[in-house]
């Protein structure tokens, strides 16, 4: 299991469009993927799940994998946050 803490800094949060690109990310990795905020977890794969969190500019999430491939799935997601989902 690899976990990862970060900071949404996008105008939008995961919103709709980001949201978007956040689940189909995801979906490039065979691991199981989950968000955490605060006593919530939802799958990473789920838009519903995503957007469910309410996640807006600021906010602090956790990045959960479990797989084979659960570090670069982490590490993949946090680079698309960190450009801010290129906006």
């Amino acid at each position: 299991m690899f976990m990862k803490e970060i900071t949404v800094t996008n105008q939008v949060g995961l919103h709709a469009r980001p949201a978007t690109f956040f689940i189909q990310k995801a979906n490039e990795f065979k691991s199981s993927i989950w968000v955490e905020k605060d006593e919530r977890r939802v799958n990473a794969k789920s838009l519903l799940g995503v957007l469910s969190l309410g996640i807006v500019k600021g906010t602090c999430v956790n990045l959960i994998a479990d797989g084979p491939d659960e570090e670069a799935a982490i590490n993949a997601l946090v680079e698309l946050i960190n450009s801010a989902f290129s906006e």
